[in-house]
């Protein structure tokens, strides 16, 4: 059986890429910070093959470890991640590093201890989660949408350099998302979310999983997210960024 490897499992668009994978007949190995919520939903997805791994992400040679204990696996999905809202100047300065570390590092840590088994098989997948927010400049979340704005090019560019090996990179960009997200973030008032209709995560998972499967390199879900998105193509970037600021002030 293919396998796939999953971080940030335990929840939300990780837990449902996991359920996805499950479906389509993939072994999985499942990482992240609780142990229990792993093993609970490696019960839930029997029969398939799950392999749990409890490791966090924001702290150094957690990717190494991940990769000793599973050095080798047909699909890789970054998804672990977080944010944290708030003025720049106002937040805590070790959970931005932290947010970075997770968001940034050890994303480009797995990815660069897997690629080269993946292009020695001329054959692998990858996805790294990102953001529409990897689009725009972000006012009241500038660290988080300047993280996901790294992983969308780092994945476009690496996408590129690929082409050829049989190894494929996709960037899934989803709008805001009903998951503990919000929560952890702190952003219940954050006029993106409070009151706001969003999307499942397990709509998000499955258009990541057809995306990857079939190797594009940038999904976004959802009509208004994609029609989004090309409107910040052509709008000045100084509109853009109090356009977001006022969406993203507490309501």
């Amino acid at each position: 059986m293919p396998s796939v490897l999953i971080t940030g499992a335990s929840a939300g668009i990780g837990l449902e890429l996991a359920r996805v994978f499950a479906a389509a007949g993939y072994d999985l190995i499942l990482t992240a910070r609780d142990q229990v919520r792993l093993e609970k939903l490696a019960a839930d997805l029997k029969p398939a093959a799950v392999r749990v791994i409890a490791q966090d992400l924001s702290l150094a040679g957690a990717a190494e470890e991940i990769h000793r204990l599973a050095p080798k696996v047909d699909v890789l999905v970054n998804n672990a991640g977080f944010g944290v809202y708030g003025k720049f100047a106002d937040n805590s300065l070790s959970q931005e590093l932290n947010m970075i570390q997770l968001n940034v590092a050890a994303l480009v840590a797995l990815t660069k201890l897997y690629l080269p088994g993946m292009i020695a098989a001329r054959s692998g997948r990858i996805m790294n989660v990102a953001s529409t927010a990897a689009f725009q400049p972000g006012p009241l979340m500038a660290i988080y949408f300047a993280t996901k704005a790294f992983v969308l090019s780092f994945s476009e560019a690496i996408a590129n350099e690929l082409e050829g090996t049989g190894v494929t990179v996709t960037a899934l960009c989803p709008g805001p998302t009903a998951t503990e997200f919000q929560e952890r973030g702190k952003m219940q008032d954050s006029g993106l979310v409070k009151g706001k209709k969003m999307m499942t995560a397990r709509t998000v998972a499955e258009a990541g999983y057809q995306g990857l499967m079939a190797g594009k390199t940038i999904v976004i879900p959802g009509l208004q997210n994609k029609l989004m998105v090309e409107s910040l193509r052509i709008s000045p970037r100084s509109v853009v960024t109090k356009v977001v600021r006022r969406m993203q002030a507490p309501k």
